[in-house]
């Protein structure tokens, strides 16, 4: 009864007390992703949401979203606002519960259109049917150009085999950077390369995935086995002096998800998080917000791990 016939607005922000900011970030996301699906079922007309970012700004970071299985004639739009206006509104309401919010937009679904993957590859010299993949996902939200969200995922992935070029160290193993595209609407390049992987009986022993930013490099998530995840726990001293020695059993990555199973072992690269979610879906995630340096200490990074495992394997 407090709900039918009105905007609903979700104001939860993200936790500040919690050190990791993706952890935060999935606390409350909830409010953009099912918002609207969720309001509707009491009569809501539409959802307010006040945008996933810790830093007050003016910037509306947008998202996935979901109605289920409802159809089109139920749905009821629903927006982000940047946090600025969120509390600015929130502050209104209080002094004013009657207030009216005038809402409308303009934004249209198109149709899907085909899109790639982007694949290159070196080819191992002694084991080139065990494959190791590194990558990040090519596309982004239209409100910037996803230069965090994740062109320096890939531009890192790239920078790997470059590396190896540059050093002329020759992969025992095949080492594979896949540019996944169609992360941010479904996952579909990750899908779609794991179909594939699996059809041509590929064998991959190792995928490691950048999708956190192009942040100061603090260390790995693993995804394995106890075992696997032991012997890794092996390499770690190795990168004590360069402080990137974060080295903790959890996610791995969105695209390289699919390709899980018993014995292969999922990486993810992790940046320090704390200016993510600024630039994350914003119009704010642009080529001069990141930094050549830590791009580069990012790369040299997931490169050093590559290394390891190519040279030892599991």
């Amino acid at each position: 009864d407090k709900i039918e016939g009105k905007i609903v607005f979700f104001n939860r922000p993200m936790d500040a007390t919690e050190i990791n900011t993706f952890t935060a970030y999935s606390n409350c996301v909830d409010q953009r992703y099912a918002g609207a699906l969720e309001a509707s079922k009491y009569g809501a007309l539409g959802v307010i949401v006040r945008s996933m970012n810790l830093r007050l700004d003016d910037f509306p970071h947008t998202g996935s979203m979901t109605y289920g299985d409802q159809p089109e004639s139920a749905r009821i739009p629903a927006a982000a606002i940047s946090t600025n206006a969120a509390e600015m509104l929130s502050t209104s309401l209080k002094l004013n519960p009657e207030i009216n919010f005038y809402f409308k937009q303009n934004c249209k679904q198109f149709k899907d259109v085909e899109s790639y993957n982007v694949i290159a590859e070196i080819k191992g010299s002694e084991k080139p049917e065990e494959i190791i993949v590194v990558g990040g996902h090519l596309d982004s939200w239209d409100l910037g150009d996803g230069s965090h969200d994740d062109g320096a995922g890939c531009v890192q992935s790239m920078e790997v085999l470059n590396l190896f070029k540059k050093t002329g160290y020759k992969p025992k193993r095949t080492v594979r950077v896949v540019l996944f595209m169609n992360e941010e609407n479904g996952l579909r390049g990750g899908n779609k390369y794991a179909e594939v992987a699996i059809s041509n009986n590929e064998k991959h022993i190792f995928a490691l995935e950048s999708d956190s930013g192009g942040f100061t490099p603090r260390g790995f998530t693993f995804d394995s086995s106890q075992e696997n995840f032991e012997k890794v726990l092996k390499w770690k001293n190795l990168f004590e002096p360069y402080l990137v020695h974060y080295f903790e059993k959890g996610f791995a990555g969105a695209d390289i998800g699919p390709l899980k199973k018993d014995g292969l072992v999922m990486a993810g690269l992790r940046p320090d998080s704390q200016r993510y979610f600024d630039h994350h879906h914003a119009e704010n995630d642009t080529f001069e917000h990141v930094n050549r340096r830590e791009l580069q200490l990012g790369a040299a990074t997931m490169a050093s791990l590559v290394y390891l495992v190519d040279a030892y394997g599991f």
